[in-house]
């Protein structure tokens, strides 16, 4: 089942045009990732980074933009799990308001240990939550 969540779009993600400037949405994206983690994985990233010295940084991003978002405008998140690996997590999510289209965006996240820099595999604590959507 995919993980889904809101975003309102404010001021901080706005262009002076009034509609969402692009690496404003990669922060929105990254935050429905630390949300996904924490509410569904049990690994928030106060536990990845800080306790465990592990983190999830992204190896592989590509998006599809199809219509502007505004300001004002409530913004609908869905995460999906589209492949584990043994150190990666490859995710689409897809971003819609009132059931319009706005962006597409497939990432690739891989495990690894901040202090090496070096991919881990996927605990088994955490990989148990990974459910792959068709």
């Amino acid at each position: 089942m995919p993980f889904t969540t809101q975003r309102k779009v404010r001021f901080q993600h706005c262009d002076p045009a009034g509609i969402v400037f692009y690496p404003r949405y990669y922060e929105m994206l990254n935050s429905v990732v630390e949300d996904y983690f924490a509410e569904v994985v049990g690994h928030d990233f106060n536990r990845l980074h800080v306790t465990s010295r592990t983190g999830v940084p992204t190896a592989r991003i590509e998006t599809d933009f199809h219509a502007p978002s505004r300001l004002g405008e409530t913004l609908d998140f869905e995460l999906t799990i589209r492949d584990v690996g043994r150190t990666s997590l490859a995710i689409r999510t897809a971003v819609h308001c009132g059931g319009e289209p706005r962006l597409t965006c497939d990432a690739t996240l891989v495990f690894v240990d901040l202090d090496s820099g070096r991919p881990l595999p996927w605990p088994e604590a955490m990989r148990c939550h990974f459910a792959i959507e068709s």
